[in-house]
């Protein structure tokens, strides 16, 4: 078992640890916290990029290999993700765990101190970023935003998102907008920079065989000299409980299948809500698993779509469903997907329906715990949304959930947008 402990290092920074000799490897990630809004997502995006471009020690991305190389081969990466309405920027890094070095000697302070520099210390020209730095992290986020219309699948869900909530910070994508990147200068991103280091929250995770007092002496040293000036609030996200009315937006591009896409609003149950494992175990059930209702009928027997499958966007109160379909069988394929929830909210299961759904509910959480990314992802989330609850209790929450109140959240969802990518006319 893990033991996790969350401790207060500094003024608006936290460290959540966890404790385990189970991995080989040790991960530390140092993320701030931005609020979601349109006018600062692109600059916020491209920061963690220019940060791990060099450093004042290691000016350049040789000697960033080299300092790594001396860590047994570590990695540090830039990282960009939206948990609720709030956007997350910083590092992950991945390291040998101090219990298996050949010599006995410590990787994780130098490591610790290395990310630290990266973040506090970054390689400047005339007190801003490097130009050519700028330029080049420009361009490869622009590549990166652009890049996101090739998964048509992910693009989709991405767009049912920013037409439901498109009155909501979370409609805001996680990477902001191409035009808000090109008005990006080295000054503008130091000036953003700074203003992140002195009022951000910043949420530091570790998962490795180092003590909850060990880790917090590194990191403490690690970061001192960050500047500290208040403000360290993390927005509330906003949850909206039930849809209004039902929009229909299509769109349409060079693709050779639709991608109908819907997004429901959860009757504003939420990860923080009472009700949120009934929600989880329904979502199994509507559309989560391999014996959901939607796959064993909409894609298996009735051969409407490609592939059809339900998720939680857990911060938000939002549930997508997800399918693809030819062209012709949109209405259709629409149509019975409402259908196969109506089922789901008069109970009609048969009881391996249920017994399934919630056996790969547990087992899915259950294995959170073998994975170091899936867990870090995991309680940095739950940081932002002020939350403490882990896997395995979810996982054991889930298994007392009764098919009535998992029926009764089914009753909650209420549909608000149907997204349609559609081939081009002709």
């Amino acid at each position: 078992m893990s033991d996790v402990t969350r401790t207060q290092l500094l003024p608006g920074v936290f460290l959540t640890s966890v404790h385990t000799k189970k991995f080989k490897s040790s991960l530390l990630s140092m993320t701030l916290l931005a609020p979601m809004a349109q006018e600062t997502a692109a600059v916020n995006a491209l920061i963690p990029y220019l940060l791990r471009r060099g450093s004042e020690a290691h000016p350049d991305l040789q000697s960033l290999a080299a300092a790594l190389d001396q860590l047994y081969g570590g990695s540090i990466e830039p990282v960009v993700r939206k948990k609720g309405e709030v956007q997350c920027v910083g590092f992950i890094g991945s390291f040998l765990d101090d219990a298996y070095t050949l010599d006995g000697s410590g990787v994780l302070d130098p490591a610790a101190e290395l990310m630290g520099e990266l973040l506090l210390r970054p390689y400047t020209r005339d007190g801003a970023f490097c130009p050519d730095y700028t330029r080049q992290e420009k361009a490869n986020l622009v590549d990166r935003i652009r890049s996101e219309v090739n998964d048509k699948r992910q693009y989709a869900i991405d767009r049912v998102v920013e037409e439901m909530c498109r009155q909501e910070p979370y409609g805001v994508g996680r990477m902001g907008r191409e035009a808000d990147v090109e008005t990006i200068t080295p000054q503008s991103a130091w000036k953003r920079y700074r203003e992140l280091l002195a009022h951000a929250r910043l949420e530091l995770y570790y998962c490795g065989s180092a003590g909850t007092d060990q880790g917090c002496f590194i990191l403490q040293k690690a970061l001192a000299g960050l500047p500290r000036e208040g403000g360290y609030e993390v927005p509330q996200t906003l949850v909206v409980p039930t849809a209004q009315s039902v929009r229909q937006v299509e769109e349409r591009l060079n693709v050779a299948q639709g991608k109908l896409t819907m997004g429901f609003r959860t009757g504003g149950i939420t990860a923080a809500s009472p009700d949120y494992p009934a929600l989880v175990l329904c979502n199994a059930l509507f559309g989560g698993t391999t014996t959901a209702k939607l796959f064993l009928n909409v894609r298996e027997k009735l051969s409407l779509c490609y592939y059809a499958s339900s998720s939680v966007q857990k911060y938000k109160g939002v549930m997508l469903v997800s399918s693809g379909v030819e062209f012709s069988n949109k209405q259709r394929a629409e149509d019975e997907i409402m259908a196969q929830l109506e089922a789901c909210r008069k109970k009609e299961f048969e009881p391996w329906e249920v017994e399934g759904a919630r056996r790969y509910t547990v087992s899915s959480l259950l294995t959170a715990l073998d994975s170091q990314g899936r867990q870090e992802d995991w309680w940095v989330g739950q940081a932002v949304a002020g939350l403490t609850q882990g896997p395995e209790e979810l996982a054991r929450a889930v298994e007392t959930v009764s098919l009535d109140q998992a029926v009764a959240v089914a009753k909650s969802l209420s549909l608000d947008t149907v997204y349609f990518l559609n081939g081009r006319e002709g």
